[in-house]
């Protein structure tokens, strides 16, 4: 058996966790490059015991990161070597619909990815992978998700795709209608390669998307105005702490198996033979990579 620890990647609003227990901020060192920020590492009772919690803010505290500066591949990689099970990532994002009004909140269960700018693979030259993204959202990880949302009161629809544009400038017209088009529910600019790379790093993965505004093409709000965005951002953030919390004391103590096999997947993925494996890729995937490539990442 395999303890459960929840990881919690806060977006933007989103940089720290107030009421957790024995909490200490604490850095984690990655081969991949400069995490975000420190960890905050802690625990929560709840009625099976004590639940160690992983918090990241995704921007970094005061935010001062931008999303095509955000490195992902070091983010994840330090989430892992916490010891990161299972991985919730909340992000403010723009709505398409008309009942997705701000202050809602999304769990999306697909993405386009529309970034172009940004490293999305712990796997390449020296070690190739191809893992599948076919459901990029765990279904039991969501479903504690919003189990949590619904104990809090919190008002949210299951389902959806979420545009992941490059930014940092928000949408043109005419694309935001191009993506209303193609059903997408919310866009936001950084849930991509995220959810990727938490697949390739065997982590089970869903997303709370945080409505802040209706991007561009609502006849009512043709310009996404930042003032306003922070205004119900700090309402979001609230509703978003109350629940990790509640998620947190209600989450299964021991990691359950993952219905499409998100804690499995490298299983089938690794492609490179073991003898053309380079030794120096290998070792920097020794926290990624641990489960199938052994401790060291050897060979």
């Amino acid at each position: 058996m395999t303890q459960s620890v929840l990881g919690i990647v806060g977006g933007s609003g989103f940089y720290d966790l107030p009421g957790l227990e024995s909490p200490r901020w604490e850095t984690v060192q990655s081969p991949w490059g400069t995490p975000s920020d420190q960890i905050l590492f802690a625990e929560v009772d709840g009625p099976g015991g004590k639940l160690p919690i992983r918090f990241l803010p995704r921007h970094g505290r005061g935010h001062r990161l931008a999303p095509g500066g955000i490195d992902y591949r070091a983010n994840i990689d330090a989430l892992k070597r916490a010891g990161v099970t299972d991985l919730v990532s909340i992000s403010a994002c723009g709505s398409f619909r008309e009942e997705l009004a701000p202050g809602h909140f999304v769990l999306p269960d697909q993405f386009i990815d529309r970034t172009f700018a940004r490293q999305k693979s712990f796997f390449g030259n020296g070690c190739v992978a191809h893992v599948p993204m076919g459901d990029p959202v765990s279904p039991l990880l969501a479903d504690v998700v919003e189990g949590a949302t619904r104990a809090e009161g919190i008002a949210c629809t299951r389902g959806g795709t979420y545009l992941v544009m490059e930014g940092p400038q928000f949408s043109t017209r005419a694309e935001s209608n191009l993506y209303r088009s193609w059903g997408c529910s919310v866009i936001g600019m950084t849930n991509m390669p995220e959810a990727k790379l938490a697949r390739e790093a065997e982590l089970t993965y869903a997303v709370v998307a945080m409505v802040t505004d209706y991007d561009c093409w609502h006849d009512d709000h043709q310009h996404v105005d930042v003032p306003a965005i922070i205004k119900v951002m700090q309402a979001n953030t609230e509703k978003a702490r109350r629940l990790v919390l509640r998620l947190a004391r209600d989450f299964p103590r021991v990691h359950p198996p993952c219905p499409i096999g998100s804690d499995r997947v490298l299983d089938v993925a690794l492609i490179t033979a073991k003898e053309a494996r380079d030794p120096a890729v290998m070792a920097k995937l020794d926290a990624v990579a641990r489960r199938v490539l052994g401790a060291k990442g050897g060979v």
